[in-house]
């Protein structure tokens, strides 16, 4: 599943080139992350390290969102989904294997975005808050990934999938509690947030990052992590539905 989802990632994707990789996949985070801190700064609202890890964390999404739902939807585009169903392979293992490549491209993407916070800015996280950090965000980075799997899933089938995942992308800056304190935001904008991947992560990493153990950000961690599977499991019934109504109406 790992080495078929890997060759698929490199198929699909022509982006993979330094050239291109390094502005697309790192040069955005980086702005993003000095942009965001730099208008905290000058609000005073709050922080460095509450604008470093908010947007460390969500920058994952480049490739969470993005690369998994081009990983699925670009099947249909590229035509070669009717090969890849045609096959007897197990339809599990496949949406495990297109997950791999898009969490790790994430965890070296966030990583990065906490990097530029400690090279260029006030960010001086705590040793101790290394490892539970880490599993903070290896967990947030595949919840995220599963959301991109439920777009790719609708992208077997709608027009424009592409356009959702960019809207997604920057929704998750507003809602997810990444520049604006969750409780700030107004009760619906709280409540949709608190749906989604991400939210519960970055709270979570911030907490870790100031200095709490992990077994007082666990329960924020259980939660990413169940609104992850959900994420997966709605992702992986869609899948099923319409390669099964595709097949009834030769629509593939």
């Amino acid at each position: 599943a790992t080495v078929g989802g890997l060759l698929s990632f490199r198929g699909l994707f022509n982006w993979l080139h330094p050239k291109i990789y390094i502005p697309t996949m790192l040069g955005g985070p980086l702005f993003q992350i000095l942009f965001f801190t730099n208008v905290g700064r000058f609000s005073g609202v709050e922080s460095d390290s509450f604008f470093v890890v908010g947007n460390a964390v969500q920058v994952c999404a480049m490739s969470s969102i993005y690369g998994m739902t081009m990983t699925i939807a670009n099947e249909r585009y590229f035509r070669t989904l009717s090969s890849l169903l045609a096959t007897s392979a197990n339809r599990f293992a496949l949406f495990l294997g297109r997950a791999m490549p898009p969490i790790a491209n994430g965890l070296l993407v966030s990583t990065f975005g906490f990097a530029v916070g400690v090279a260029f800015l006030d960010f001086r996280p705590p040793a101790s808050s290394f490892t539970p950090l880490a599993i903070v965000v290896l967990v947030t980075v595949v919840s995220c990934t599963a959301l991109g799997m439920l777009l790719g899933s609708i992208g077997l089938r709608a027009r424009d999938v592409f356009f959702a995942s960019n809207l997604m992308y920057f929704l998750t800056l507003l809602f997810c509690g990444t520049n604006v304190p969750l409780e700030a935001l107004p009760g619906w904008m709280q409540s949709i947030g608190r749906s989604l991947p991400l939210t519960h992560g970055i709270e979570a990493a911030r907490d870790v990052a100031g200095g709490a153990a992990f077994g007082e950000v666990s329960g924020l961690v259980w939660t990413e992590l169940f609104i992850g599977c959900v994420y997966a499991v709605g992702a992986y019934v869609l899948f099923r539905v319409f390669e099964v109504e595709g097949r009834r109406r030769a629509s593939l």
